[in-house]
């Protein structure tokens, strides 16, 4: 093989890995954009919306932001801990008591509020 067969083959190869690269960019350019005109349309969509009214500060009392629990006393905490979790047992007894009426189905003495 002659020595400037290896010369074409490898200004081929060079050219073509060069058009590879530009097709793409060109390709990677294109979704930019179109993931940039995307964003804008959202950003319109949620500029046009009204402004967000606030809840009544006494409808709903104010959470601790997370991270608060680290610093506060064991007590309070263990006092927090077990006001919730009375909470959503009454919560699941009033479900079940709810949902054996509705089939007519009789009541555990449990879950029946003798108080």
């Amino acid at each position: 093989m002659p020595w400037w067969s290896w010369i074409l083959i490898w200004v081929a190869l060079v050219a073509l890995s060069l058009l590879l690269y530009v097709l793409l960019g060109i390709r990677l350019f294109r979704q930019v954009m179109g993931t940039l005109k995307d964003l804008g349309a959202a950003g319109e969509k949620l500029g046009q919306l009204g402004p967000i009214e606030q809840p009544a500060a006494d409808a709903n009392p104010p959470k601790p932001h997370p991270g608060s629990a680290v610093f506060a006393s064991p007590t309070v905490m263990r006092h927090d801990y077990e006001a919730s979790k009375s909470s959503r047992r009454e919560e699941r007894r009033l479900k079940r008591v709810q949902r054996k009426t509705d089939r007519g189905q009789p009541q555990a003495l449990g879950d029946l509020d003798f108080t």
